[in-house]
């Protein structure tokens, strides 16, 4: 009898938690270069998401490339996030950009022309994976910004 009460509270209890649907992605914003120095410099950005869920998952960014002036420079590799349930929440996505690869003789023109106008393209590239319970969903990001640098 005590078995049945509690498969009965354990499936109300799950019942009554949702996962309508998976957390949605609203944007990439905050790019910019918040250290540079002669050996690397450090990209940052911050990806928006709102989950409407009861319950929260995990989020993992190992697949997003990152590209300066049309080049891919380096991937963002980051730990795993926990989401949040029922909120509106961002996740950092940082990399740091070996200053030799920029310097490159291949990028030798979009790097005149960044002196000159004084901006970087910058581009996040790639997917985003929420897991929970076994479902998972990938977020396809694909952001440019013209960062300006300073001289």
């Amino acid at each position: 009898m005590k078995r049945k009460v509690l498969i009965i509270l354990s499936t109300i209890l799950f019942i009554g938690c949702t996962v309508n649907e998976h957390p949605e992605f609203l944007k990439v914003e905050n790019i910019k270069i918040t250290e540079s120095s002669s050996k690397e410099i450090t990209i940052t950005a911050d990806a928006y998401f709102l989950n409407p869920n009861d319950i929260g998952g995990k989020l993992k960014t190992d697949a997003i490339k990152v590209f300066v002036n049309d080049r891919e420079m380096a991937t963002v590799s980051t730990k795993t996030f926990d989401v949040p349930a029922k909120k509106e929440f961002s996740i950092p996505l940082k990399t740091k950009i070996p200053t030799d690869s920029i310097l490159n003789t291949k990028n030798i023109g979009g790097l005149i022309n960044s002196l000159f106008s004084k901006k970087v393209k910058v581009q996040y590239k790639g997917d985003i994976i929420y897991k929970t319970f076994g479902f998972s969903y990938k977020y396809q990001v694909d952001r440019t910004d013209n960062i300006k640098i300073k001289l």
